[in-house]
């Protein structure tokens, strides 16, 4: 008799309710699911079986305070937006090549949002298929090939994206730097090629835009020209890295004056993560206007939709091959009434105030943390957008990896869920869902002040 058939639970739907031990769900896992396929907390990983607003519950029915789920952005199963999908799912479901009130009336809703002539969207699935399509967008539409990134940025999984995507090619086992690839530094003013300590008083947007003009001649000499520069408008697996002010406004000129178009991710910054604008791009002035914007994770609140947005023209040379574009669950009616719903509840809840409001209470509580703490060397953020930048010491700034591992472990230990991330894994990445607040604000900083208050070099 096989495995299964000795133990009849391991036959329940994935649907229903489990009653799988922890060590069975690892064990099968182990079976099943590929091994690169990765955990949080590797050594002790999480069983997750409810979530609620800003809390995951473990399989004792524990809460854990979720400073990590920028997907689950009005909250994990918001009940509007829960109800909005079970209905249009007992109504129907299909794709888009019907007409549809969902698609349409979406699509209107989401690119008044957005500035400029940004008026024509493509609904898909996922964060990393609507920058592919994007990326399709600027071949087209300039009849180039080749891609400015920045160093250390994440597109997406699929080939496309890995090709622009330092923080996977170039990390062990990557391929490398493809020939299209162009990689740009990042404007980190805190460890990046240019630090604003060492160049006082200069424009350190036009120091790292400069590298991007550095690029595109380079391009010249060999008698190219670039597609398209691609940026989160906030770095997130870099660091938590906010650009200087001129800098988008310099790189997109430079860029459109070589025949190129400009992308701004917002994946994971957008729908108002910032507090003072619905999307992060905007932070940095009116000036700044993408030709392409791309947007996911927080789109449907963990359901899966995002989409691509450009202007008429791009979306014309787009469609002139004659190539239909066509993606089966993209734009469905249920995707788009979950989508709707997100958008009700920001709007509704006042989710950009509050963001603002509860992203000031954690910036201005990490400065007072790095005041009283050397290990921080530096803190930034934007609305609900936070890291702090792990040092061993504050005037070399050497990265301190270990005490932000040793933080994670004792914020787990409180049944807090935090992050790192960054070239050197030493940064504090915040990016709760949109409603976490002032109370869950100060449980997360009295939490950290108390780990560090007792930590030693000893402890490491």
């Amino acid at each position: 008799m096989g495995e299964d058939q000795d133990n009849p639970q391991h036959h329940n739907s994935a649907s229903e309710e489990s009653d799988l031990s922890k060590e069975e769900t690892v064990s099968l896992r182990r079976k099943h699911i590929g091994p690169s396929c990765k955990l949080f907390f590797r050594q002790d990983p999480l069983k997750i079986v409810r979530g609620e607003g800003v809390y995951l519950y473990n399989e004792k029915n524990e809460p854990h305070l979720d400073c990590i789920n920028n997907v689950a952005h009005v909250g994990h199963c918001h009940p509007r937006v829960v109800a909005a999908g079970q209905k249009q799912m007992g109504i129907l479901n299909t794709n888009s090549r019907f007409l549809h009130d969902n698609i349409v009336l979406y699509a209107e809703r989401l690119c008044k949002t957005l500035p400029g002539n940004l008026s024509v969207a493509y609904l898909v699935n996922s964060g990393s298929e609507a920058n592919d399509l994007a990326l399709r967008m600027a071949y087209q539409h300039t009849g180039n090939r080749d891609v400015i990134t920045l160093d250390h940025a994440y597109h997406g999984h699929v080939i496309s994206l890995i090709d622009i995507s330092p923080y996977k090619f170039d990390k062990p086992g990557g391929a490398g730097c493809p020939e299209h690839t162009w990689v740009a530094p990042v404007p980190d003013l805190y460890r990046g090629k240019y630090w604003q300590s060492k160049h006082p008083g200069e424009d350190m947007g036009k120091l790292y835009s400069s590298e991007v003009d550095r690029i595109i001649q380079e391009m010249g000499e060999k008698g190219r020209k670039p597609a398209v520069f691609i940026a989160e408008s906030l770095q997130s697996c870099g660091g938590q890295i906010i650009y200087p002010d001129s800098y988008l406004p310099q790189v997109y000129q430079s860029v459109r004056q070589a025949g190129g178009v400009v992308i701004a991710d917002e994946v994971q910054v957008g729908f108002g993560r910032v507090g003072t604008h619905m999307w992060a791009f905007e932070t940095y002035g009116e000036s700044v206007v993408p030709d392409i914007v791309t947007i996911g994770k927080p789109m449907g609140n963990g359901h899966p939709i995002a989409a691509v947005i450009t202007t008429p023209e791009i979306a014309e040379s787009f469609s002139s091959t004659g190539i239909e574009y066509f993606n089966t669950f993209g734009g469905n009616p249920v995707s788009c009434a979950i989508a709707s719903a997100v958008l009700d509840v920001i709007e509704d809840e006042n989710l950009l105030e509050h963001a603002q409001k509860v992203g000031k209470i954690l910036l201005d509580g990490a400065h007072r943390l790095a005041a009283k703490h050397t290990v921080i060397g530096d803190v930034r953020g934007r609305g609900m957008f936070l890291g702090i930048d792990l040092v061993k010491d504050r005037e070399s700034r050497e990265p301190h990896t270990a005490l932000a591992q040793h933080i994670l472990s004792c914020l787990r230990a409180e049944r807090i869920l935090l992050q790192s991330d960054g070239p050197h894994n030493n940064v504090l990445k915040f990016k709760s869902p949109l409603v976490f607040s002032e109370e869950n604000a100060a449980t997360l900083l009295d939490a950290i002040d108390r780990v560090l208050t007792q930590y030693t070099q000893s402890d490491l």
